[in-house]
């Protein structure tokens, strides 16, 4: 079968018309995916930068303590449905994305992995179905049951720890500002002053840039982090601000835009589950421990080595009981 390349401003444009922006189900027998893993291979680098806080909160290390446990009652609701519900994102190219080469535009990428995995563990013999939902639409769909949990490049804070749990981290980023190669702008300076950009609502790029805008023109607010590079490439925004894991993903896939001057914040990011849902908690923080040790490895090296680099692993986890 010919592939489909992604590279280039057209490409990624059809990428993201390729990404319906509604939800979809996708359905997948939990047993269907396995793989060997590779302990030697090394992960992604540390963003440098600040990294905001209130005083009481420590959102890397805000999870409970991992168990083997299967009871609870979050737990057995999902058994006796027979289904885990996973929220994952279809627009983040290496991370959960639509790929044109695949039957159905089957989804994958490192997130897709985390979650089969999570899936085969929490669910044995089960379903894992997977719910497409928009950045803004993340919270809302756990607090609602739409979801069980969220596996979608979320970043653990202390304000959404004030609306959902989350379990410890599994990826080390910082917010960055993406822009077109012959542009002025320089990075998370006073050079974004009078400038159009964009970023996703519900993101931790909104905030920041909330928190302290550089004089930048801040009205253009999609749905999805996607949207806003469509938006550069067709000119209506001047600059991007979102997680530099994801800019360099971007970057590598069009050569007219690059990543401005360094990370400004450290950020983590995990996966989201509905508030008190303790056991369920536990259960996931059990499942990555082990996919530290070694599926981790493997899915970075298959996704996201090429545009990142070997980097130094994943972060460390710290628990507050």
């Amino acid at each position: 079968m010919r592939r489909v390349s992604l590279r280039g401003w057209g490409g990624v444009a059809a990428m993201a018309v390729a990404c319906v922006l509604t939800a979809l189900f996708v359905l997948l027998p939990v047993t269907h995916t396995s793989g060997d893993v590779n302990p030697a291979l090394r992960g992604p680098g540390t963003a440098e930068g600040l990294h905001t806080r209130a005083s009481d909160c420590v959102p890397e290390a805000s999870s409970l303590r991992p168990s083997s446990s299967t009871t609870g009652p979050a737990l057995s609701a999902i058994r006796e449905r027979g289904r885990l519900v996973i929220g994952v994102d279809q627009n983040s190219f290496r991370w959960g994305y639509r790929n044109p080469n695949k039957e159905n535009g089957g989804l994958e990428g490192f997130d897709i992995d985390l979650a089969k995995a999570l899936a085969r563990e929490i669910l044995p013999g089960g379903t894992v179905q997977f719910k497409t939902i928009p950045t803004n639409r993340r919270i809302p769909a756990l607090k609602n049951g739409e979801v069980d949990m969220v596996v979608q490049t979320m970043t653990i804070n202390c304000e959404r720890l004030e609306d959902v749990d989350f379990s410890s981290p599994y990826f080390k980023t910082g917010q960055q500002v993406l822009a077109a190669r012959n542009s002025s702008i320089t990075g998370y300076d006073p050079s974004l002053k009078g400038k159009r950009v964009c970023s996703a609502h519900g993101s931790t790029a909104k905030d920041a840039l909330t928190t302290k805008s550089h004089g930048a023109d801040l009205s253009v607010t999609v749905p999805n982090q996607l949207d806003c590079l469509v938006r550069l490439q067709l000119g209506e925004v001047d600059a991007v601000v979102t997680d530099g894991v994801l800019a360099a993903v971007q970057a590598a896939q069009d050569p007219m835009v690059e990543l401005k001057g360094e990370p400004f914040t450290t950020e983590y990011y995990g996966i989201a589950m509905k508030k008190g849902s303790d056991d369920l908690v536990r259960r996931v923080n059990q499942v990555l421990v082990e996919f530290r040790q070694g599926q981790w490895q493997k899915s970075y090296k298959e996704w996201l080595a090429e545009d990142l680099g070997p980097g130094t692993g994943p972060p460390s986890p710290d628990y507050r009981d």
